[in-house]
């Protein structure tokens, strides 16, 4: 039997923008969509090595003529005999064209997001830590959603949920903008999607685990970051950029989390808000 990897790695070079592999990475990298099989784009040297790391499944890399380059640091990935996806390369024209950046550096990917349930998200960490979600309930700035998938990962969160609110959805973690600033985080930590807010307050609370709704109106019951006992399995909800979380969800949750700031300040961004929250949870469980 041939060699997947090494009849790969021997292809032709595509020089035509109709190739279906192209069309694929358009779809998925200019166009921002899953392809038909459910695979996202990466882009860039970065980001494709994030997902060849991640466990997820690979369905092709694309190397343009200057990407080639890359190939060296790529080569514990790519150059191993069990590989099952082709290496494809095409010239650099085609490459910017369907491309999302707007240097390409000529690398990419399509990769298959892993899918989990919601029993998946509530195990605890490898090292033995309560299940700490960060719950994205209306977030709708890709930007927003990758960073704070990066922020929850850099400082211990075990999982994301993706949910909307009222009528405002939470944008895709795997979009090109979002993957970006997320640093290829939202390819390794478990991210479920999709649940109403109602049902999934309930599947919370019926899993023993304490929902924290974050909130910048003034409530003396709110409590700050440091009051929360952190170690403990927590489910904390980060609303809309503009709206924050509906009035009906802050209430249903268990408690209300407020950052203290200074007169002046209305609120913080939402990723910034979860940076604060998340470190201090970092702080408290990595004292254990």
């Amino acid at each position: 039997m041939p060699d997947p990897g090494k009849s790969a790695r021997s292809s032709p070079v595509i020089s035509s923008r109709e190739n279906r592999w192209l069309k694929e990475f358009r779809v998925a990298l200019r166009g921002g969509l899953p392809t038909e099989s459910g695979a996202v784009g990466v882009e860039g040297v970065r980001l494709t090595e994030e997902a060849l790391s991640s466990g997820c499944r690979i369905e092709a890399v694309l190397f343009s003529e200057s990407g080639r380059r890359h190939h060296a640091r790529l080569a514990p990935y790519l150059d191993r005999e069990e590989i099952a996806f082709p290496i494809l390369y095409t010239t650099g024209r085609l490459f910017e064209g369907i491309a999302d950046t707007e240097h390409p550096q000529g690398i990419a990917a399509l990769v298959e997001p892993r899918e989990f349930s919601f029993d998946d998200i509530l195990r605890p960490s490898l090292s033995g830590a309560a299940p700490l979600l960060i719950v994205l309930a209306g977030v709708q700035d890709p930007g927003n959603v990758g960073t704070m998938l990066r922020t929850a990962a850099a400082f211990g969160a075990t999982a994301a949920i993706t949910s909307a609110s009222g009528q405002s959805g939470t944008a895709s973690p795997f979009s090109p903008k979002a993957l970006r600033a997320s640093a290829g985080a939202a390819l390794h930590i478990p991210i479920l999607a999709g649940p109403a807010l109602p049902i999934l307050l309930a599947q919370l609370h019926a899993s023993k685990i304490r929902t924290l709704a974050t909130s910048s109106h003034s409530d003396a019951s709110a409590l700050a970051p440091w009051d929360v006992d952190w170690r403990e399995p927590i489910a904390l909800l980060i609303g809309n950029e503009g709206a924050g979380l509906p009035e009906e969800i802050e209430r249903s949750t268990s408690a209300r989390v407020r950052i203290p700031i200074s007169g002046g300040i209305e609120s913080l961004n939402a990723a910034a808000a979860a940076a604060v929250l998340f470190y201090e949870s970092s702080r408290q469980r990595n004292s254990l």
